[in-house]
């Protein structure tokens, strides 16, 4: 029988745990103990797309859904973009990634940080360490974007939905995701450090209960410029192999996405790397469209072609991301920011 040692159990680790083939042992290492275990991000997902896949690991998505958003106000300064919504929710990511470790065999506390000596008797060890990469080799001008978010409480707040407010030069974004009843996240990520007073002065306004912070880089380099993805038996899953959007720094359907392309590459590590480099070819497209806007060497006539790539992209996989995606709003975002 073939061993398998996953290490990290963010969404990519819990969700290969439940997508390995029976014939395989898996056990889990992770580096919190299990009190001070926490998922983090602000749990948006597309409730139509990530339904398929969590029932694939045995789970009914539906069970975890906190709020069914209907619109998504983008906040240009000036004007403000609506975006219709088709299935974008929040959903409770910390108690299904708990339930998806339940009945595994979990090692909590673990520190590990290389695999040599470590996994004895493992055919396989698995790097779902997300933005740490704990057991592969460091990424080459990795661009990770900082970012605090706070779980508040307030029946004062004036959301009832999604809002985002991207910051000048597309270098981050200041968020609200509604969790229900007077509940939500706010959050911003920003490569500047231009957010770090806001969210308190919206704690002080609103007259919020923080539940919890977080503070956690998210790393936006995608698996084209994240290489290697295995060394030795050591095979990276999910954000360590850059499986971020970088648009939305959304990376929970992605995870899975690249969960379920090692599964079926099981042994076959060129075959999954060529499956993740095409799988996520757009992510590179625009990873260098916003390092243009970045760097200020932006011009939209040398980048409509790439442009228009990543807006087709968006529009066939309305589904995918829970949200319409019109030209006039893409125009408008890509260009005045």
């Amino acid at each position: 029988m073939k061993r398998v040692a996953v290490v990290g159990t963010g969404v990519a680790g819990a969700y290969l745990l439940n997508r390995l083939p029976d014939n395989v042992e898996a056990e889990a290492f992770e580096m919190r103990t299990q009190k001070n275990w926490y998922t983090v991000c602000a749990w948006g997902t597309s409730q139509p797309f990530i339904s398929d896949m969590v029932k694939q690991a045995g789970f009914n998505f539906d069970d975890y859904v906190l709020h069914k958003g209907k619109s998504m106000v983008v906040d240009l300064g000036d004007e403000q973009v609506n975006i219709p919504l088709r299935g974008l929710v929040t959903y409770d990511k910390h108690r299904l990634t708990e339930d998806m470790l339940k009945g595994k065999k979990v090692h909590w506390g673990a520190q590990i940080k290389e695999a040599d000596g470590n996994f004895q008797g493992f055919d396989t060890v698995v790097d779902a360490t997300g933005l740490q990469r704990s057991l592969l080799p460091k990424i080459q001008d990795d661009l990770v974007i900082p970012s605090l978010e706070y779980q508040v409480k307030s029946k004062e707040i004036p959301y009832d939905d999604f809002v985002i407010r991207p910051y000048p030069g597309l270098t981050g974004y200041w968020w609200w995701f509604p969790l229900g009843d007077g509940m939500g996240h706010v959050g911003a990520g920003d490569l500047r450090g231009r957010y770090r007073f806001e969210l308190d002065e919206f704690v002080k306004k609103y007259h919020c209960e923080v539940v919890r912070k977080i503070g956690r880089p998210v790393r936006v380099t995608p698996p084209k410029f994240a290489e290697p993805f295995f060394e030795g038996k050591v095979t990276g899953v999910g954000e360590s192999i850059g499986t971020v959007y970088p648009m939305l720094g959304e990376g929970i359907i992605p995870s899975m996405q690249c969960v379920n392309l090692f599964v079926d590459h099981l042994g076959d590590n060129e075959g999954y790397r060529r499956a993740v480099l095409d799988h996520f070819a757009v992510y590179s497209k625009v990873y260098e469209f916003i390092k243009a806007k970045v760097e200020d060497r932006f011009s939209l006539m040398r980048m409509w072609p790439t442009l228009l790539s990543i807006f087709l992209y968006m529009r066939g996989n309305e589904r995918r991301y829970g949200m319409e995606t019109r030209l006039s709003d893409f125009y408008k975002i890509v260009t005045r920011l």
